[in-house]
């Protein structure tokens, strides 16, 4: 039955390709402009090979060459959406693959699912290629929906990278020598909320996630995530929720691209925070450090952020010059933070207050592609595969393929 049925594949492959290329044969006539201009020369029916999903085909079309300029075209070609000799369906369907796993791995895919030839370094030229004219058609378009947005939630943050030398060169890190082995790539996440469950537990509304991530600095990114939460319809969204780790560039990106939105600290990260101050405050007695965690755990849960900030305080006190020098700035993090800390009051309101839709997306978007063992990028190689991958998990794909070959191809008259 195997034998039989990829047997039958290639047959219908073969009959595929001699029909794409009689399709064809007449496609050149259909090009209104298909002129020579002032200095070209005309040459008819010059053959192309392209590969298709279906196979290689020869396409015969009107090519015109200017001599002084040593540069040619041929109209058919760009207007059938031709790169470099591959179809606009087989770019597609490359870099479908290239965005779910390395470029080899699509490779072999390719030709065990759908019989297609394609080597893993032309996918990554493809890649290359078409990253960036997806990244565009990721800034198009708006939201289909039009009702009102009970809660819309944005949430950043960053990730490393590993990347090749070059890219480090002269870029401080966190490597024992002050070198970096990584860039960071940040991620974006905006969702929306319209109900709670039984229990009065937050739901994030199904499928309603999309991402944007970028190698940029803070500020340029930041006008890339309200762009997208623009998108998404912020104007109709009923309250604003930004949620964040305590790194100063995501507040400062927030300030300046959502002035009216409830900030929150994520709890988790408030945390870890709170647990290397009990470890700090009471080094010699675990007992007592596990005992005070739990407290202040759930004094945080119940908006006591300020008693814990005073209690700590005379514990730094007490302990003198013995303490610990980093410890104030424990304690500092949380000043800085409790205005966003009101965890009780969230949960009573129905919100969530964690960024585990942006860390997942960290590991999901970027991690499980760009972070494998033995990859290391360029930073226009990674950013091609990264905006590919945000155009996957935010189930945009098929809406940014059919926008970038839609308007300015050509629509082929019946070939009699």
């Amino acid at each position: 039955m195997e034998a039989i049925e990829l047997g039958l594949r290639q047959a219908l492959l073969q009959d595929g390709r001699q029909l794409l290329e009689q399709l064809l044969q007449q496609a050149d006539r259909n090009i209104p402009a298909n002129t020579s201009r002032p200095g070209e020369k005309c040459h008819p029916n010059r053959s192309k090979p392209v590969q298709t999903i279906f196979g290689s085909i020869v396409l015969r079309r009107t090519y015109f060459y200017h001599a002084a300029s040593q540069s040619g075209r041929a109209p058919l070609d760009e207007a059938l959406g031709l790169f470099n000799g591959f179809s606009p369906a087989l770019v597609r369907l490359s870099a479908r693959a290239a965005a779910r796993e390395g470029y080899e791995a699509a490779s072999q895919d390719l030709l065990a699912l759908a019989g297609i030839e394609v080597e893993g370094r032309q996918i990554q030229r493809l890649v290359n290629w078409v990253g960036p004219q997806v990244a565009a058609q990721l800034q198009q378009g708006q939201s289909t929906q039009s009702q009102p947005i009970p809660v819309m939630y944005i949430e950043v943050d960053g990730t490393g990278v590993p990347m090749v030398a070059d890219e480090l060169a002269g870029r401080k890190g966190k490597q024992p020598d002050g070198t970096a082995k990584t860039r960071e790539a940040k991620l974006g996440s905006v969702f929306t909320q319209t109900r709670c469950d039984e229990e009065g537990l937050p739901q994030r509304d199904y499928s309603s996630t999309t991402y944007v991530g970028s190698f940029e600095a803070a500020p340029a990114f930041g006008l890339r995530v309200r762009d997208e939460a623009r998108r998404r319809g912020l104007s109709r969204a009923h309250k604003v929720v930004f949620i964040g780790d305590g790194a100063p560039w995501i507040w400062e990106l927030r300030r300046l691209n959502f002035p009216q939105a409830l900030e929150i600290l994520d709890l988790y990260h408030a945390l870890e925070h709170l647990h290397l101050l009990c470890e700090g405050l009471y080094d010699s007695q675990t007992r007592w450090a596990r005992k005070m965690e739990e407290t202040w755990t759930e004094m945080f849960k119940n908006d006591q952020v300020a008693q814990v900030i005073a209690s700590a305080g005379r514990r730094l006190e007490d302990l003198g010059t013995r303490a610990d020098q980093n410890l104030a700035g424990q304690i500092a993090y949380f000043e800085r933070h409790q205005h966003r800390m009101l965890y009780r009051t969230y949960r009573q309101t129905g919100l969530f207050y964690g960024s585990g839709v942006v860390e997942a997306g960290c590991k999901a978007v970027i991690g499980q592609r760009l972070k494998n063992s033995g990859m290391f990028w360029t930073q226009s190689g990674a950013r091609s595969v990264l905006d590919l991958r945000c155009a996957l998990k935010s189930n945009r794909w098929d809406e940014c393929w059919g926008r970038l070959h839609d308007s300015d191809r050509l629509k082929l008259r019946a070939v009699a």
